[in-house]
Formats: C-alpha cells, sequence, structure tokens
C-alpha cells in the first residue's frame, strides 16, 4: 500500500514525539514488518527519532519485534523487522457495535482492522427506549466470552442518523425514535468501567476505507451508506469531514433521477424513500416476494434464483448508482464506496450501480473509482472498532493516556 501521510504542522516538545509516534505507527501499519532503516526511509524521521519512538510503542504494547524474520550474516547488527502488535499473539483489541434498526452487529478487530470475532445480535420489535441496555448487556457477555486475555483499547460505537461523537451524542434517529439520546454513555455504563466512543456508521465506514482500505480513499472519498437509515461521509486528505454540529452526511432527500417514490418529507424521488432496506423491504412484500418487509429475505431469494427479487436488487442498484452520479458530479473524489448489502455479497449489484452511475456522470467515465467496502460483510463492526482505533493512530499517546494505558506518562 502506497503511504500518504496525514498533513502533519511541525511542532516542537511533546507535539512533535506525538506527531513522529504517529508516524512510526501509521507506516508500520501501511509496510510492516520492516526494520527501523525502512521505518526511516518510509515516513522521513531520522533513525534515532524512529529509535525513540519505537521504544515508546514496544512499551505501550503497539508494537513488536519478530527476531525470527531478521536478516543476519551480513555487516553490522542484524535487521530486526518491526510490526503491529496483533490480536492473535495477545496484542491489544477494540471492540465495535454497531446499533441497527433490525440487529446489531458485534466484533473484536486487531490493529490492522481484521476481524477476530463477530457475531450479530437481531434485536426486530423491541422498545428502542431500552434497546441500548440490552445490546450493553449482550456486548459484554461477547467481550467476556472473545477477549481471551487480550488488553481491550476501548468500545466503538456506530449508529445511523445525526451522531454528535463530540458529545457521545445521537441528536436524531428517526427510524429508532432517539432525539438527543446520550448512546455513548448509556453503553459505558452497561459495560462496567469500560470506555466507548460514538460516531455515525456512515463516517465510521469512511475512516476505516482511509485507515485500512485503498490507497486513494486517503486523497479523497465519498462514502454512501443505503440500510434502513441513508447517509454519507466525505473524507479529504486523510480527514472525515463533520461539519458544524457533526451535522454533516444527511443525504435521505437528495433527488434521485427518474424515482416517483413518494417520500414521508411530501416530496417525491428522495433517495431514503427509493432505496432504503424498508422501501425495498416493503415493495418485496408488496410484490409477493417474500412475506415480511425484510430485505435479507430478499437477497436471499435472489441468490436462490428468484427472479422477480434479483430484479428488485437490480433496480434498487440503479437507482443508488443514479445517486452516485450525482455525488461524482459534485465532489469529484478518487473514490466512491458504495456500503449496500446486495452489492456487497454479489459483485453483479455493484456493476448496476457502477453502470448506471457512470451512464448519468458527466465527470466520471471510470467505474473502478465506485467500490463496495474493504471489509465486505465484516463492514460494520470493522468501522465501529475503527472508531477506537482512528484516533489511536493520529494521537498515539495522547489517546493511551486518555483510555488510562498501563505505563503512560501522566
Amino acid at each position: 500500500m502506497t503511504f500518504i501521510p496525514y498533513a502533519t504542522p511541525r511542532m516542537a516538545g511533546d507535539g512533535r514525539r506525538e506527531a513522529n509516534a504517529a508516524a512510526v505507527l501509521r507506516t508500520v501499519l501501511d509496510h510492516g514488518p520492516l526494520a527501523r532503516s525502512a521505518i526511516a526511509r518510509h515516513s522521513g524521521l531520522s533513525p534515532a527519532a524512529v529509535s525513540r519512538q519505537a521504544t515508546d510503542l514496544f512499551r505501550h504494547g503497539l508494537l513488536r519485534e519478530l527476531p525470527e524474520l531478521g536478516e543476519g550474516g551480513g555487516v553490522g547488527r542484524p535487521q530486526v523487522p518491526v510490526d503491529l502488535h496483533l490480536g492473535a499473539s495477545h496484542g491489544p483489541v477494540a471492540a465495535g457495535v454497531h446499533l441497527g434498526v433490525p440487529a446489531s452487529s458485534f466484533g473484536l478487530v486487531d490493529l490492522r482492522g481484521r476481524v477476530i470475532a463477530r457475531r450479530t445480535m437481531n434485536h426486530v420489535g423491541a422498545d428502542p427506549r431500552v434497546l441500548p441496555a440490552h445490546v450493553s448487556r449482550e456486548l459484554d457477555a461477547f467481550l467476556a466470552e472473545h477477549l481471551d486475555g487480550r488488553p481491550l483499547l476501548g468500545v466503538g460505537a456506530a449508529a445511523g442518523g445525526w451522531v454528535d461523537p463530540d458529545q457521545g451524542l445521537v441528536v436524531r434517529h428517526d427510524a429508532l425514535g432517539w432525539f438527543h439520546r446520550p448512546l455513548a454513555a448509556e453503553l459505558a455504563r452497561g459495560l462496567g468501567r469500560r470506555r466507548v466512543r460514538l460516531d455515525n456508521h456512515a463516517r465510521a465506514i469512511a475512516q476505516s476505507e482511509i485507515l485500512f482500505g485503498r490507497p486513494q480513499a486517503r486523497r479523497s472519498l465519498v462514502h454512501l451508506f443505503i440500510g434502513n437509515v441513508v447517509d454519507a461521509a466525505l473524507g479529504i486528505a486523510g480527514v472525515v469531514h463533520q461539519g458544524p454540529g457533526s451535522a454533516a452526511g444527511d443525504v435521505a432527500h437528495l433527488p434521485v433521477p427518474d424515482s416517483t417514490a413518494v417520500c414521508p418529507c411530501g416530496r417525491a424521488g428522495c433517495l431514503e424513500a427509493t432505496a432504503s432496506n424498508t422501501a425495498v423491504g416493503e415493495t418485496a412484500q408488496r410484490r409477493g416476494i417474500v412475506p415480511e418487509p425484510d430485505v435479507s429475505l430478499v437477497v436471499d431469494a435472489a441468490a436462490a434464483g428468484d427472479r422477480r427479487a434479483d430484479r428488485l436488487l437490480r433496480e434498487r442498484a440503479r437507482a443508488v448508482g443514479r445517486a452516485v452520479a450525482l455525488l461524482l458530479d459534485v465532489l469529484n473524489p478518487d473514490l466512491v464506496v458504495v456500503t449496500e448489502q446486495s452489492s456487497i455479497l454479489n459483485p453483479e449489484y455493484l456493476e448496476e450501480i457502477r453502470g448506471a452511475a457512470v451512464d448519468l456522470s458527466h465527470v466520471c467515465d471510470d467505474p473502478e473509482r465506485i467500490v463496495s467496502p474493504h471489509a465486505g460483510p465484516a463492514t460494520l463492526p470493522v468501522a465501529a472498532g475503527t472508531v477506537v482505533l482512528n484516533p489511536l493512530f493520529r494521537h498515539p499517546l495522547q489517546t493511551l493516556q486518555e483510555l488510562s494505558w498501563p505505563g503512560v506518562e501522566r
């Protein structure tokens, strides 16, 4: 993977130490395992600075040496590779929980964003007022089963709608009827002393793509999330835009060309009313494709050869593609990432999205700029875990201090 560094101002003292630690950690993420001399070459830091920061990161358990991969026999000291301390060897891990409308997803991810364990908790019909307490109990049991002695960096939570991460609030989630809900604090109470960070799921997935996905994502990307909630995120130069009040990304009422779907807002052709899981599930039930309005049943039916289900999913994919064309023309990002269930599971639906987007876009004639998330079916728990891992890779020493991590000077 090509290393595209974040723009970091020159700093002195502790600020420079923090920036250098982040540069070392990101270089090992992108290129590791590799020797200290190679870290210096890729990061632009001096060998002495790399040695100092690597020592710090070893002490805090984020890096480890791999002497078994070292190269000896030449002049001078052997080149001992350095890598992230990964979960399989009892390195630190992040927990992630995505709170959805019909189900929530749990996951444990290592420092490379790789899934160690995950599960889905179905809660169709559950009372949204008590859902956070129910989710936190199940997540606590999941962690007790799967941590297996690994140090836990924290819990990342992701949800749809308008989310203010600085306040730990779900400002508005229409599908669950949540308004100004202190979700991070509620989850933390149910998890004992564990810290919880919260963000919008579209932003979390965008940040996951920047950290662990394709190199183009670090230059610029738009992420479009199509679920029961429809929203989006914009990333420029490795930073995901939040906007005043963290309200950026509301595309539920983006007009979809040629759509006549009636929206509760009173207009026709809005993206959420056209392409959301709710809209597709209701259409499938009305057409007699499935017995209840569940988009997963539609996906299963199409996979089993039901032509009506396949036709409906292709209709949705083309509608999503037309919306993608509008986003391409307005923002012209290097990459558009589309999180949509059927296209993650079956590349034929991704091709439908690409075809409709390129046909309508005035600036994009390259369908390869439109992709599914790198984590595939594990996208949601990986993104939720990234809510913890992103600040760690940006400000490792500061983040560990905030986490009261053992061995960090306070």
